[in-house]
């Protein structure tokens, strides 16, 4: 781990229950919510005026992982429970419980408009604790969560960030290269904290534009995105 990432750690003192404090969702309402995948795997956000690219810099990222909402329950749990599967896969909330930088936005044609994203959930590099203090650093894949009203399904803005001193911008192929990451290091079976899941993966074509048309930082995508089901065994 860095020196400057061990020394922020001894220096802020913050006890493990801090760190693995979770998100409180940003205008999220479960009044007119269907029970999970009553509503489908996920359904297109521009059908409904949404859209696949959230709102970045006047530009967008690609919503290139969708968790589908015929997923187990828990896994849907975009403030709870979620996180557990994340740590199975090898991520995990920011350092420290902090965020740097202004939330993005998505409108994923369920009513609402453009709402926050829920959390940034960053690599953590096999240390669930302190990974991610070191990605914030390095670098590394992270991904935003946005969970769609009526179908539960959570859409991941994927990607992989360059080190801090270079601002995290987005690496050459960045988008393609972290959902492609995120799949690879979910698909079969992995475990975290005593929950088994099993992860299965289908690509979608046509819901994402290729090339780099609307594309933040200007790095082209294949257009493809990954729907992956996810089931907890007991």
């Amino acid at each position: 781990m860095q020196l400057p990432v061990i020394c922020a750690l001894v220096s802020v003192g913050l006890n493990a229950a801090l760190i693995f404090a979770h998100p409180t969702a940003h205008d999220q309402s479960t009044d007119t919510q269907l029970a999970c995948g009553q509503g489908g795997s996920y359904f297109d956000p521009r059908v409904n005026g949404g859209s696949m690219l959230d709102a970045s810099g006047g530009l967008g990222e690609p919503l290139n992982v969708i968790i589908s909402g015929r997923s187990s329950p828990d896994v849907l749990d975009a403030t709870g429970k979620f996180y557990n599967y994340a740590n199975a896969i090898g991520f995990s909330y920011e350092c420290l419980g902090f965020h740097i930088g202004d939330p993005q936005q998505a409108n994923l044609g369920d009513g609402r408009g453009w709402v926050n994203q829920t959390a940034v959930i960053r690599q953590d590099y096999g240390n669930s604790v302190f990974g991610t203090c070191e990605e914030s650093v390095i670098g590394g894949n992270h991904f935003r969560i946005y969970p769609q009203l009526g179908t539960c399904a959570l859409f991941l803005a994927v990607s992989i960030e360059e080190k801090a001193s270079t601002n995290h911008n987005i690496e050459p192929n960045g988008y393609d290269a972290g959902r492609d990451a995120l799949v690879a290091g979910a698909i079969g079976e992995r475990q975290f904290d005593g929950v088994k899941y099993t992860t299965t993966a289908q690509t979608i074509e046509g819901l994402l534009p290729v090339g780099t048309q609307g594309i933040n930082h200007n790095i082209a995508i294949d257009g493809k995105v990954i729907l992956l089901t996810v089931t907890i065994h007991n």
